[in-house]
């Protein structure tokens, strides 16, 4: 059997006043995308700055391709590239000179370092910025430029936190796009706190939450966990909400905008969706728009986080 790209047994870390993460273990042994899934202060962070060998972990061990980050560090970080949350960009620096010194601190021989980096320029999609100072590039082309140097060196896993932090929706699906063809060639980390974002980029999916992955498994079975429980509707002659509770399944409703309402309903009835439409039709509601709702992001942690509670116990 091969080795794990990347293999987590047992790691935890304390600043002092208590443990930041506890007693995380998981291994990476193909190519794609995995979440790592929490809330700002869940641990995500200090998850991935011990994988990349970034900090010293208090307990545990980390293996890269067998490797441990430890014991052997620089044959560990030769196989890593890591994109932290705030790039480590020198901005009076232009393209090509960054990504040439990046080239130096990774050892590449001196004689490949022009098609390494005319290699990574062109997969991130920055050639045509090689003379540019780094200053004078937007937020996406920045976050672009910070994930070329992270695969400059070819790594076998890139770690990626918070990459499409404050950019802007058309620099977010650009990125994106990065991120999943980067994942054809290798093993990618990618961290966020935006559940759409893990959502649209990763097959799998791990959930960090005060320090404890309560969620490890495929993208789809974490989607098929997240039960809707409310749908927004309107309708052209909007009811009363005594009158819509009178739908079978239907245990609450609350305002929304407009002429809508949120209809909060039981997860375990059926249908609930195909009444609604049909009371409709026969009261001459005229239903105008419906839509499913997905758990939030607080009611998911604490569902997992009680889950993970109770397996303990």
């Amino acid at each position: 059997m091969s080795e794990a790209i990347v293999k987590v047994e047992n790691l935890s870390h304390s600043y002092g006043g208590g443990w930041a993460i506890r007693n995380i273990s998981f291994e990476i042994d193909q190519k794609g995308v995995l979440g790592l899934l929490g809330s700002n202060g869940a641990g995500k962070s200090t998850t991935m700055n011990i994988v990349c060998g970034v900090l010293n972990q208090t307990e545990g061990n980390v293996y890269i391709e067998g490797y441990n980050l430890r014991e052997n560090p620089e044959e560990a970080k030769r196989r890593i590239g890591f994109l932290p949350q705030n790039p480590p960009l020198y901005l009076d620096l232009t393209v090509d000179e960054y990504l040439t010194h990046c080239a130096h601190l990774r050892l590449i021989e001196r004689a490949r370092i022009p098609a390494a980096v005319q290699e990574a320029k062109e997969r991130c999609g920055v050639a045509h910025f090689s003379r540019r100072l780094i200053a004078n590039l937007s937020g996406g082309y920045r976050q672009r430029v910070g994930i070329a140097q992270a695969i400059i060196h070819k790594p076998r896993i890139v770690v990626l936190d918070e990459p499409t932090n404050g950019l802007d929706p058309n620099q977010i699906y650009e990125v994106r796009k990065l991120i999943k063809e980067i994942a054809e060639e290798r093993s990618v980390i990618f961290s966020s706190h935006i559940l759409s974002e893990v959502q649209a980029t990763c097959q799998s999916v791990k959930m960090i939450e005060q320090g404890h992955v309560v969620f490890s498994d495929t993208m789809d079975a974490f989607n098929n966990y997240i039960t809707p429980s409310s749908m927004l509707v309107a309708f052209e002659n909007l009811p009363t909400p005594e009158i819509l509770r009178t739908v079978p399944g239907i245990v609450n409703v609350t305002p929304a905008e407009g002429k809508r309402v949120r209809l909060h309903f039981d997860p375990e009835a059926k249908a609930v969706t195909e009444r609604v439409i049909e009371t409709s039709v026969t009261r001459g509601w005229r239903l105008t728009e419906i839509s499913l709702e997905r758990s939030s992001l607080d009611e998911i942690f604490a569902k997992l986080s009680n889950k993970e509670k109770k397996t303990v116990l």
